[in-house]
């Protein structure tokens, strides 16, 4: 059974994502990750080996060098820019050389060897590029990896994910070419190809990309009407991922697809589109059944052609329709009189009633009925 996460973790979770994420935009000057509070504890843990060594043993040293170190991890951690790295140290060197003076000097060598090393080394994770600064001149791109970089001089512009991206966006209530207003979302995937070129020559180049999708989206919604929008999303699709690779190409960036999701129309537009759809669609219904009429028509027209000069053929014809009726149990067929008389069942008929009659009457013997023959010829259809 998944055990379901606590709000603490939860929280703890959202706090380091945002961390993370801060870590990678222009704001921050570096990348303080978990090998750099590691390199952090272990420089100060291996100074306090050596003060340990060449001074008595004091908690009070103890405490302070081991809480200095948390401290600076934390806040370093949390804000990533020269300026905590540079006040921080400097009032850590103080509170150590006011506490423990005389017997500071290697406590005071530990805390800036700690800061050197720790914020000296930066990782750019596989699918990263960093773009470095010097002086606030470009100064290169960094692989992924382990790089060094300069204390205070050297800055870490931005850590660039050259990764496909999927952005969505939307358009709402834009008319089309026949001026019916749609609200219409669509995503876009996209890449950075040129790092330099994303952060140098833009700023918030995701951003810019979204905004620039959004306005060739409505552009293209513009130049379209309803049906098209409806039928040719693919279409759509491609002129608005045309537009935009054409004007992202500048900043390092390539659109490598755009798909339309979803296309709402007002309401009241989309009952009367059903209705004209359920419209048509009786009508081509009504089409069909009227051309399965004039071809069972023309069958029967042609087969009247072999009946005409063939009076046995329409008899054994009558004959099979009459079986094929009877066949049911307990059916009953009406039929003309005349078509009685073809098949010769009249006189048949005629007999059968008056001996049923005869019989039930007590007036003529069975044997009498059976045999007695009748020449009536019926006036009316004839029940059979």
């Amino acid at each position: 059974m998944t055990r379901k996460p606590t709000g603490s973790e939860v929280a703890s979770a959202l706090w380091s994502l945002s961390v993370e994420r801060f870590a990678t935009t222009a704001r921050a000057d570096l990348r303080f990750a978990p090998l750099n509070v590691f390199l952090l504890i272990g420089v100060f843990a291996l100074g306090l080996a050596v003060h340990l060594s060449t001074r008595p043993f004091s908690a009070e040293a103890v405490a302070l060098c081991l809480g200095s170190a948390l401290v600076l991890a934390v806040c370093i951690r949390v804000a990533q820019v020269w300026e905590a790295v540079v006040i921080l140290g400097a009032a850590d060197c103080l509170l150590i050389f006011l506490t423990l003076r005389p017997d500071s000097e290697v406590l005071l060598v530990t805390v800036g060897a700690a800061l050197l090393v720790s914020t000296c080394v930066q990782i750019a994770y596989q699918w990263e590029r960093a773009v470095v600064l010097r002086f606030g001149r470009f100064r290169g791109l960094e692989p992924s990896g382990i790089f060094l970089i300069l204390p205070v001089v050297d800055k870490v512009a931005q850590f660039v994910d050259q990764r496909i991206r999927v952005s969505d966006f939307s358009a709402e209530t834009t008319l089309t070419a026949d001026t019916v207003p749609v609200n219409v979302d669509a995503i876009a995937f996209w890449m950075v190809w040129d790092a330099e070129k994303s952060v140098l020559e833009v700023e918030h180049y995701a951003e810019a990309v979204i905004l620039s999708a959004q306005t060739a989206l409505r552009n293209a919604i513009g130049k379209h009407d309803l049906a098209e929008l409806l039928s040719e999303r693919d279409r759509l699709g491609g002129e608005i991922q045309s537009v935009l690779d054409d004007k992202t190409s500048a900043w390092g960036i390539t659109t490598q697809a755009v798909e339309i999701r979803d296309i709402i129309i007002p309401k009241g537009l989309e009952d009367a589109m059903s209705r004209q759809a359920q419209a048509e669609r009786e009508r081509q219904s009504r089409i069909i059944l009227g051309t399965a009429e004039t071809e069972i028509a023309e069958k029967f027209a042609r087969a009247s052609e072999h009946y005409r000069d063939n009076p046995v053929a329409l008899h054994l014809r009558a004959m099979n329709m009459v079986y094929e009726g009877l066949r049911q149990k307990g059916s009953m067929i009406i039929v003309p009189s005349s078509a009685v008389e073809t098949m010769g069942l009249g006189a048949l008929g005629g007999l059968t009633a008056f001996g049923q009659g005869a019989v039930a009457g007590g007036a003529v013997p069975p044997a009498a009925a059976e045999s007695e023959p009748s020449g009536g010829e019926p006036e009316s259809d004839a029940e059979v």
